[in-house]
């Protein structure tokens, strides 16, 4: 699709999509910046260390919880920097704040086809995964950040 039909389709979308896709856009970068920085310094920002939340959550949550879902795997397509699981799960974890809505995020690791080890990041709230779960089941997960309504970071 030219750049001038996606423009044209982000202008005929309701102003609701519109923000929360601008609000994706915003977060994917804000978790991009924290991506480049020590893991032990964006680690507290996560939330609590090898806990989880609760895999029940309202009814009246679940559209809103796939809203942000769909937001962030389309807008990680339109960025200028990469957008991959980690930056998607924490993306997910802020906007899933604002909405004072608990959530977890996971890490994993796994090995390759060729033996190397590589990492996944995905986001869980309730019982639904927000980002991640396409390859999650690959992974042992090795960290857990529960980010609780408590929590005022």
């Amino acid at each position: 699709m030219s750049l001038f039909r996606k423009i044209k389709t982000f202008i005929f979308l309701d102003n609701i999509k519109k923000i929360l896709f601008v609000e994706a856009f915003v977060f994917l970068a804000w978790a991009r910046i924290l991506k480049s920085m020590q893991f032990s310094k964006i680690a507290p920002l996560l939330g609590k260390h090898m806990d989880e939340t609760s895999f029940e959550h309202k009814d009246s949550d679940q559209i809103e919880l796939r809203n942000v879902s769909d937001a962030i795997y389309i807008m990680s397509n339109y960025t200028f920097w990469e957008s991959k699981c980690l930056v998607k799960a924490i993306a997910g974890m802020k906007m899933l704040q604002r909405r004072q809505i608990e959530s977890t995020l996971y890490l994993g690791t796994a090995k390759d086809e060729q033996g190397i080890m590589i990492a996944h990041a995905w986001l869980r709230s309730g019982a639904l995964y927000i980002t991640g779960a396409e390859e999650m089941r690959r992974f042992t997960i090795v960290g857990k950040f529960a980010k609780r309504l408590s929590d005022n970071r």
